[in-house]
């Protein structure tokens, strides 16, 4: 037999009633998705009908108001990850959930246990979204005057997750031995304080859980930053981007793949899924109607404020038909907020086209046709060193997902760049990523 053709990855990013800021107003969406379980459950059991490897979602620390668009935006009262992803797991058996927490405003000891529990409940099905926090709006609900400068918020999430991941190992794997004949419910022997004291952290430990069944859930990254991309580098084992041409993608890949050596780590222990909101028709007219459709709803209030709330600059006093201003660096989205400015500039656009070109895919890479027209540009990607797989944006839920999962993945795996079932169990097992070795029986192994 041949060599097996490697297999693409693929996450499916759900958000309440889909991913278009407007994706609430669609007459086939659940406007109340954010805060309905229901809905959650269908579409994470679609997700794994479909064999994605998981079922990942945002999260931030404050209610994103979009000033100017006070009330007309769906950014309000969403479930808190892990929350949802404890019940989720529990009508699920294979899918991962990957769920966002922030170095920058949560304390480390409870997050390592947090997330240590929801590996637990799901079986080996939990991932960590590392990020700092992009949004200065969280400090002041965290008692801070200012939200931490860029840098200073990165040099910060290096330390946090090397204190969770000593956390993760204080219990060796076959360290609660609960032998009822010796009243033994634990091997003291295998079980270890961290007394960790950094810049920014003082933590002892142990952590008061077993170590997780992955070692470690998924750790996931999604900056783009120099200081993104480096973390990712250290210690991310997936990161998402956002990407608009193939070859800013295979530039942004080779880029963080080439990072990996100097930490002792090989190409293959970072998987690159670039985020793609796809518009699936069964003729290409009918996708772009579709996409018209959701382009239609949106609230000229409601696009000039998702642009200013990823671009981090007022732009109310600038004429929406007139060309995009020049802009101070950001401390907040920096790395979205250049991404912008390029496609602007690119594109000659107008603040109005280009709230109107973020409005869905928020800077990530859309497609809009047929199966095989979508198909053939994932295709293009993952063959050509651009992606090892994607993180899918469904423009709204349901119904954007059962698109994709009913049209596009059959065509994917009819070209054999797609599983037809999971191959394991665990989130690990099915990206392909091998599950690391306790750091103390590191050094016990070493002695």
């Amino acid at each position: 037999m041949g060599k097996q053709q490697k297999q693409l990855r693929l996450g499916a990013f759900l958000p309440g009633a889909g991913q278009h800021v407007a994706a609430w107003r669609h007459p086939q969406a659940r406007s109340n998705g954010a805060l309905n379980f229901e809905h959650y459950k269908q579409i994470a059991q679609t997700a794994e009908r479909g064999k994605f490897d998981a079922f990942f979602l945002a999260d931030g620390l404050a209610l994103q108001q979009r000033r100017g668009a006070e009330g007309r935006t769906a950014f309000g009262g969403d479930f808190e990850p892990l929350t949802l992803f404890s019940a989720l797991s529990a009508v699920t058996e294979k899918i991962g959930f990957i769920a966002t927490a922030s170095t920058t405003y949560e304390d480390p000891y409870i997050l390592a246990r947090k997330f240590a529990s929801l590996d637990h409940i799901s079986g080996g099905r939990a991932g960590w979204n590392v990020v700092t926090t992009g949004s200065s709006e969280a400090a002041g609900n965290f008692g801070l005057e200012n939200h931490p400068i860029h840098a200073e918020r990165y040099i910060r999430a290096h330390e946090f997750i090397d204190v969770v991941k000593g956390l993760w190992d204080s219990w060796e794997d076959d360290a609660f031995v609960r032998d009822k004949e010796t009243a033994f419910y634990y091997d003291p022997n295998k079980i270890h304080e961290l007394n960790h004291k950094g810049r920014f952290f003082s933590v002892r430990g142990p952590l008061n859980i077993a170590r997780p069944p992955q070692g470690y859930p998924v750790i996931v990254q999604a900056g783009s930053s120099e200081d993104g991309k480096e973390l990712a580098g250290k210690t991310a084992e997936v990161i998402f981007t956002a990407q608009q041409t193939l070859e800013d993608a295979q530039a942004f890949y080779a880029d963080v793949k080439g990072r990996l050596a100097k930490y002792g780590r090989t190409p293959d222990q970072l998987k690159v899924m670039p985020g793609v909101f796809p518009v699936v028709g069964i003729t290409e007219a009918e996708a772009k109607a579709k996409y018209q459709e959701l382009q239609d709803l949106i609230h000229p209030q409601v696009g000039l404020a998702l642009l200013q709330g990823l671009i981090g600059t007022d732009l109310s006093a600038y004429p929406l038909d007139g060309s995009l201003p020049d802009l101070p660096e950001t401390n907040d989205n920096k790395s979205r907020q250049a991404l912008l400015i390029d496609i602007a500039r690119k594109h000659n656009f107008t603040i109005r086209e280009l709230y109107q070109w973020i409005a869905g895919a928020r800077g990530h890479w859309t497609i809009i046709g047929t199966p095989v027209q979508i198909a053939d540009q994932l295709e293009s990607w993952f063959l050509n060193d651009a992606a090892d797989g994607f993180n899918i944006m469904p423009p709204y839920l349901p119904g954007g997902l059962d698109d994709f999962v009913d049209l596009v993945i059959p065509e994917l795996q009819r070209r054999g760049l797609f599983r037809t079932e999971y191959e394991g169990t665990t989130l690990r097992e099915n990206l392909g990523l091998s599950r690391p070795v306790n750091q103390y029986q590191k050094v016990l192994a070493a002695v």
